[in-house]
């Protein structure tokens, strides 16, 4: 029996969803984002919400929390201080309690939160899949690059209504 997928959802706070984004704006990849975690949440599979704090770092306001309306009881909520999602926090424990050997990655920013966070994740062998359209960069051409030269390397890359 294949062991669960996980959603890792990177970075959807409010100041980071209401940068200027492309090829999908922040809002766009919000919602997408939503609907695929009610999907995984109504298959029973985790749902994690990670999110940059930084304190003492002028591009981190105190208090900055996720999204309004994103986190629901059982969702697996991490902390980051670093660029990706693995260094410094317990996310590779609370996957593997688990028993999840895939990620589904979404989020923002593309070249950033959830590139860093791949890598990390294949460096501790983890299987990935890219949700290309829940996701987003600073430039569109960015954005394209990641999804259409860099992830295949890594996973597979799909749409959000691969999932939905």
């Amino acid at each position: 029996m294949p062991m669960p997928s996980a959603l890792v959802l990177i970075d959807l706070m409010p100041r980071i969803v209401a940068l200027p984004l492309a090829p999908h704006t922040g809002e766009e990849v919000l919602a997408r984002s939503l609907l695929l975690a009610d999907a995984f949440r109504a298959d029973g599979r985790p749902v994690v919400l990670v999110r940059v704090d930084r304190p003492n770092v002028a591009e981190q306001p105190p208090g900055s929390g996720f999204a309004e309306g994103l986190v629901r009881p059982g969702d697996i909520e991490i902390v980051k201080r670093t660029v990706g999602a693995f260094h410094g926090t317990d996310l590779d424990g609370e996957l593997r309690r688990r028993g999840v050997d895939t990620l589904v990655l979404a989020g923002l920013v593309t070249t950033m939160g959830v590139e860093s966070t791949a890598r990390a994740a294949s460096d501790h062998g983890y299987e990935l899949e890219f949700v290309a359209d829940a996701m987003s960069a600073f430039a569109a051409d960015e954005h394209d690059f990641a999804v259409e030269r860099i992830f295949p390397r890594f996973g597979e890359v799909r749409n959000a209504s691969a999932y939905l």
